[in-house]
């Protein structure tokens, strides 16, 4: 079976923040939103905010790279839960206008990245499926566990997006 760049981008990262959206309508029912926002797991960590802020670079970055296309600039000044939603809405608004064809001629793409010291070449494919898939749900995966931490009640199902 095979997949498409688009395929495998697109609806994973919109599914993505779907679920960061909800997780945000709940923690807002049930805790104090103005500890939540500045809420980390631990010192050296990004912020509640940080996370959803780097979850939206990381997808619109992915995108823009395989796509070879210029994505948006955001500041990341938000500071209340709708400023989060309103990051979370633009994110998904930006990618899902990012043309299908451009993505998925990304596939011959190589796309060059440095980490420290270090570059790294990867495929177009390998970038999304080693790095920016996985570096996307690192940073959803910490948001939902900075809300779960600090007490807010959702569960895996919650983080799933079969909660309902």
């Amino acid at each position: 079976m095979s997949i498409s760049l688009y395929d495998a981008t697109v609806p994973v990262f919109v599914r993505g923040f779907r679920v960061l959206s909800d997780l945000l309508t709940k923690a807002e029912a049930q805790a104090d939103a103005s500890v939540l926002i500045d809420a980390r797991l631990a010192p050296d960590m990004l912020s509640l905010a940080g996370q959803i802020q780097r979850a939206s670079d990381t997808a619109k970055f992915a995108v823009a790279r395989v796509g070879e296309v210029q994505p948006p600039s955001f500041e990341d000044n938000e500071t209340s839960f709708a400023d989060l939603r309103k990051r979370i809405d633009a994110t998904v608004a930006w990618i899902e206008s990012v043309d299908r064809a451009a993505i998925d001629a990304g596939e011959s793409r190589t796309i060059t990245r440095k980490f420290k010291d270090k570059e790294y070449n990867f495929s177009a494919q390998e970038y999304l499926l080693t790095f920016g898939i996985p570096n996307f749900f690192f940073h959803v995966t910490t948001a939902y566990d900075i809300l779960r931490h600090n007490g807010v009640a959702v569960g895996k199902l919650d983080y799933l997006g079969f909660a309902g």
